[in-house]
């Protein structure tokens, strides 16, 4: 049962099959993380949750949040059954790419798909967000201790290094019949009008309080007209 669906249920929906259950998988962004410790209130996925009980709020929606900071596809598949599957979700919101595009292109997507398999497998609704842009270039009020990788990370990002993991990501979710709700691409026309790299709260990576309401909205869409 898609979420759309289920945030229809009635009293004896509910009992029969109980409430909405969404499981968060994916890295820092996910998290939570901004500057510094994680924040809970203004992460995407709480954001979301509201949305969905402002729209029905009947139906009781729990954000599982399985997401770890520093984290990749690839490092996480070892807890998928544990800290994913064993929630029974009835959806799966998957963000994964920042640091994987440290690795090999041919293990995220070899990951994303065993990801994108099982949760299929177990019944759950898939939703493959596409994370946001990199900084692309370091800027001055970069956190010290983050400068050294600041310059890696503008440098996968003006290769083309990040954009070719997305649409390679995209592609395979497509094939697989996955849902995708593409933030990417939004960062991205951002980028043609705006310095993008400002609107990342360590000025690396992590999207800022508006940003989060972006992937918040564009999900609520996603799955709305799903």
């Amino acid at each position: 049962m898609k979420i759309r669906e289920k945030i229809y249920l009635d009293l004896d929906g509910l009992e029969k099959h109980g409430p909405l259950n969404i499981v968060i998988f994916g890295d820092s962004i996910s998290h939570g993380m901004f500057l510094g410790d994680p924040d809970y209130e203004n992460v995407y996925w709480n954001i979301l949750r509201k949305k969905l009980n402002s729209f029905r709020s009947y139906v009781p929606v729990n954000m599982i949040c399985a997401a770890i900071g520093g984290t990749s596809a690839s490092a996480s598949l070892s807890r998928l059954k544990k800290q994913v599957l064993k929630h029974e979700p009835d959806a799966v919101i998957v963000c994964f790419g920042l640091n994987d595009v440290n690795g090999s292109l041919e293990t995220y997507l070899r990951s994303l798909r065993i990801i994108f398999e099982r949760c299929t497998e177990a019944g759950a609704e898939v939703i493959f967000m596409t994370p946001n842009m990199m900084n692309t270039y370091v800027a001055e009020d970069t956190p010290a201790q983050w400068r050294e990788y600041a310059h890696k990370t503008a440098e996968m990002q003006n290769s083309g290094r990040m954009d070719l993991y997305i649409a390679e990501a995209m592609k395979l979710a497509a094939d697989m019949g996955v849902t995708v709700c593409d933030c990417y691409s939004k960062w991205k026309e951002l980028s043609q009008t705006q310095d993008t790299t400002l609107l990342l709260a360590n000025r690396i990576n992590h999207p800022n309080e508006d940003m989060h309401n972006l992937f918040a909205e564009s999900l609520y869409e996603t799955i709305m007209n799903n």
